[in-house]
């Protein structure tokens, strides 16, 4: 009896053997499945451009390339700005405004025309570490680039190779550049193309926006440029116009539609008898924000180089969409400068 009961228990033994080790063998081959990260599919399906806030294929690793862009009104219609995240629009001499558009989510084909650059316009592509594309600088700008204060490409060099004149427009209203040269220009300098840029704040889809109704918005450039943005019922995004005539791309005709309007007064001082300026963008101060139809008074603060909209000292996320940006004097300032149609009164009405 003894002799059975030792042999059951070692025929037990021996089938608890082989199932473990089986087990074994089923667990390491299941560790040795890849498996993806908790999170992973969540992650990929929110990855989002830094300066748009909209859905991105894929992480983009770049620099910001800012252009400055002509806007007299024999530059009209422009190259390539309705792909751009941002758009600065500031006083140049005199009374004309000239554009800062940053690039980061999109290339268009091409860009331009291109003008020269200003103290102020290096100033603003450095606020998020951008490379410059310029067609000429003020003596003040000369200084400050060749002193290396930005990494830059200027058209002064590159007339007729990179840059290409437009038979179609005058100089110096003709300089146009690819973005396919815009990048080999700035790599044969030696700069690097790549890095990370700071995110925007954004509202989540779908976010109530605050404010006064209103169906447009009027800033008046001293009569010599006259831009109104029209809020689209539908959609809630703007269209832009200088005076009656929308602003459009001269490649592909689209218009640009704008997400986020922030008009901002700052002071200005004028140089010498070129009318050349002075602006002054790290001071603060008072601002007016459009999104959605909906327009709040607000402040604006310099963060990092950066000019951002402030309310109750927290920064105001902006809506998805491209973003632009009009800086005008204090003096007038926006009392005078700005007017609206106020939706829920059907009256216009201005700053105060």
């Amino acid at each position: 009896m003894k002799k059975i009961i030792l042999l059951l228990f070692l025929l037990s033994a021996t089938v608890v053997l082989l199932v473990g080790c089986g087990g074994d063998e089923e667990l390491e081959a299941h560790d040795n499945v890849p498996m993806k990260e908790e999170g992973d599919v969540e992650e990929a399906s929110t990855i989002t451009y830094p300066l748009t806030g909209e859905v991105a294929k894929e992480q983009v690793n770049r620099r910001v390339i800012g252009v400055t862009i002509n806007n007299h009104p024999e530059a009209r219609p422009h190259s390539g700005i309705q792909a751009a995240d941002l758009v600065y629009e500031v006083l140049s001499e005199g009374e004309v405004t000239r554009l800062v558009a940053l690039f980061h989510s999109e290339y268009p084909e091409r860009v331009g025309s291109v003008r020269s650059s200003r103290p102020y316009h290096i100033e603003l592509v450095q606020g998020y570490g951008g490379l410059l594309v310029t067609h000429g600088w003020s003596p003040e700008a000369e200084q400050l680039l060749k002193a290396g204060r930005a990494d830059y490409l200027n058209g002064l060099f590159h007339d007729g190779t990179l840059f290409q004149r437009s038979p179609d427009r005058k100089a110096p209203h003709n300089s146009y550049i690819t973005f396919a040269n815009i990048q080999k220009g700035l790599t044969d300098k030696g700069y690097t193309l790549e890095g990370d840029v700071a995110p925007f704040r954004f509202y989540e889809e779908g976010a109530e926006m605050e404010g006064l109704a209103i169906d447009e918005l009027t800033i008046n450039y001293f009569d010599r440029n006259r831009v109104t943005y029209r809020i689209q019922s539908e959609s809630g995004e703007m269209t832009r116009y200088n005076e009656e005539l929308q602003t459009i791309d001269l490649d592909t005709r689209k218009p640009v539609e704008v997400s986020n309007l922030f008009v901002v007064e700052t002071d200005h001082r004028v140089l010498d008898d070129q009318g050349r300026r002075e602006i002054n963008l790290t001071s603060g101060g008072r601002g007016l924000l459009l999104q959605g139809g909906r327009l709040q008074f607000v402040e604006w603060k310099n963060e990092n180089g950066r000019i951002l909209p402030v309310q109750n000292g927290e920064i105001v996320p902006f809506l998805s969409g491209q973003t632009w940006i009009n800086i005008v004097p204090t003096s007038p300032g926006l009392d005078k400068m700005v007017e609206w149609n106020n939706d829920e009164k059907g009256v216009t009405d201005d700053a105060n």
